[in-house]
């Protein structure tokens, strides 16, 4: 059984196109709000640590059996300025002219529980690089409503893929779940990832329009981190 943490439309469709349906999607609420001086990388993986250990302990009430449980969150940051995930106009516009003709990175952390409580961690990065965005372009992309609740204000597989000059990385990490790492993660903790699917993912495989600017050799960041679920689990209720 898969339980993905996380309400994203976008999530929920990158799993599917690797052959992985999730058995049920069982959001965390939780604030996400940066602590003081918090480097992005260390928000995105201690936000998806935080997704997968709430999620998990709904999971041990429901008595669900064998259950993985899997997490992610994603940080758009220009230097270590954090972007927000824009629900208003404001933050949307801001975001987007902080943006503008620059080049930022986007972290994606992912978090697994596996049955038997372990945790397991992966934080990708990409780069990416706007052209310089004038006053006509921002305006027709606050007017599509794509950017709400975007990490950085814009979701690539959107119309803002038009915005992008130079992509490094992984692509399906920008639009919220690096495949590679997360179909790798899945499948080397003994999930049966559904073969019927007939994608086999290599390390340069990515999946979106945005292939094409990915430079030739793909400098991929990935940091890995193991971890046992219940210690954590067991500490913070300590602290508590």
């Amino acid at each position: 059984m898969l339980v993905l943490a996380s309400a994203s439309p976008r999530r929920l469709a990158l799993l599917q196109q690797a052959g992985i349906e999730p058995d049920q999607m069982m959001p965390a609420d939780l604030d996400e709000t940066p602590a003081r001086g918090e480097h992005p990388r260390s928000l995105a993986k201690r936000l998806s640590k935080d997704k997968a250990l709430a999620t998990a302990k709904r999971v041990d009430q429901l008595n669900y059996a064998n259950a993985y449980i899997l997490a992610a969150d994603t940080v758009v940051s220009v230097g270590r300025d954090i972007l927000p995930k824009a629900e208003i106009i404001d933050d949307a516009v801001a975001s987007l002219r902080m943006l503008s003709g620059r080049s930022h990175r986007v972290y994606t952390g992912v978090a697994l529980i596996t049955p038997r409580g372990a945790l397991r961690q992966r934080l990708v990065e990409t780069r990416v690089r706007f052209k310089r965005l004038s006053r006509i372009d921002i305006e027709r992309y606050i007017a599509s409503d794509e950017w709400r609740g975007k990490a950085g204000g814009y979701a690539i597989q959107g119309r803002a893929d038009s915005f992008v000059v130079r992509l490094v990385g992984s692509y399906s990490n920008v639009v919220g779940l690096p495949l590679y790492e997360t179909v790798n993660l899945l499948s080397g903790e003994g999930y049966d990832i559904d073969s019927r699917s007939g994608l086999s993912l290599d390390e340069d495989d990515e999946v979106g329009p945005s292939q094409a600017l990915r430079e030739t050799e793909d400098e991929r960041v990935t940091e890995t981190e193991e971890t046992d679920a219940a210690e954590i689990r067991g500490d913070q209720e300590v602290r508590a």
